[in-house]
C-alpha cells in the first residue's frame, strides 16, 4: 500500500508577541505575562526579565494583537512579529 502525504496549507499566518521593554510597572506587566502565559509568578517574572522575550508564541494575529495591547496597558513596550516562512515548500 502507498503512502499519501497531504499538505494543510493554512493562509492565517501565525504571529509571536515579543515584549522588548518592561518599563516602569514591573509587577503590572509581570502579572499580565502570568495571566497570558499562564506560568507560575516565579517564572512569569523571570520571562519578563529576559527582554527581548517572546511571550506567547504562535498565535492568529487577532490574538497576538490583543496580547500586545494588554502589555502596552500594564506599561510595558511589545510588539508582533509575523513568524518566518517555513522552507518546506521551498525548492
Amino acid at each position: 500500500m502507498a503512502d499519501e502525504y497531504f499538505l494543510l496549507v493554512c493562509d492565517d499566518v501565525h504571529h509571536d508577541v515579543v515584549l522588548t521593554d518592561l518599563g516602569v510597572q514591573v509587577t503590572d506587566v509581570v502579572q499580565v505575562v502570568r495571566r497570558l502565559t499562564g506560568l507560575s509568578l516565579w517564572r512569569s517574572k523571570v520571562l519578563a526579565m529576559q527582554v527581548p522575550a517572546i511571550v506567547v508564541a504562535c498565535v492568529p494575529e487577532e490574538d497576538a494583537v490583543a496580547a500586545v495591547s494588554a502589555l502596552r496597558d500594564a506599561g510595558a513596550r511589545a510588539e508582533t512579529r509575523e513568524q518566518p516562512e517555513s522552507d518546506f515548500l521551498k525548492p
